[in-house]
């Protein structure tokens, strides 16, 4: 794990995040549960762990300045992605890791329990099946469907004061979005070339618009 441990160390300065270490022991943790639970699980394509830090870790982490409140919630969060990189981080926010897949959120649970992270919930659910007692500050998601379709699934999700957060690579159409405002904010993540960017939408209230 050392060539983790280095080009996580290096990844972390780049994004100006502590270097503490036990949130580096808490993600090496994090990979190591990933790769053991890959071959029967199918978590992820990727299965080199240095490409695991680059493109699941540091590029979850890549969004910490962005997430608002204190409730936060990370839709089709398949192996635990961003939502356990971001809770290790941010101890004092409360993440709901949603999934549909039972295998996945199988998994999850058990990478809460051995990484003891006490600010995480899993849920097994559909998101518009998932209607929570308590709304969120933040809704997360990471290419699980087209723009439209992510605002139209999670709206019922989000206080009024609420922001989406959507992950994407190539920056989308947001020209349809015409209930939203939208802001596209580049992401640089340390070690990838590829273009990054999050899409930051907040719903407007139809009193803003009469």
């Amino acid at each position: 794990m050392e060539a983790c441990r280095k080009i996580l160390v290096s990844g972390l300065q780049s994004l100006n995040l502590s270097q503490a270490e036990d949130k580096i022991e808490q993600l090496l943790g994090f990979i190591k549960l990933i790769e053991k639970w890959n071959k029967a699980y199918n978590l992820t394509a990727i299965r080199n762990r240095e490409d695991m830090v680059r493109l699941h870790v540091l590029d979850s982490l890549a969004i910490v300045p962005f997430i608002e409140g204190k409730r936060v919630i990370d839709i089709g969060t398949g192996a635990g992605l961003p939502g356990i990189p971001l809770a290790i981080y941010l101890p004092e926010i409360e993440f709901v890791l949603l999934d549909s897949n039972a295998k996945k959120t199988r998994f999850v649970q058990q990478a809460i329990l051995e990484l003891k992270l006490k600010n995480v919930s899993v849920c097994h659910n559909r998101v518009e099946q998932y209607h929570p007692e308590k709304s969120f500050d933040t809704v997360i998601t990471r290419a699980f469907a087209g723009l439209s379709d992510i605002v139209e699934l999670t709206a019922h999700l989000l206080n009024k004061d609420g922001v989406l957060l959507a992950m994407k690579g190539q920056i989308p159409d947001v020209s349809k979005l015409e209930s939203a405002k939208t802001e596209l904010i580049p992401v640089n993540v340390p070690g990838i070339s590829a273009e990054r960017c999050l899409v930051k939408v907040q719903l407007i209230n139809e009193s803003e618009v009469s």
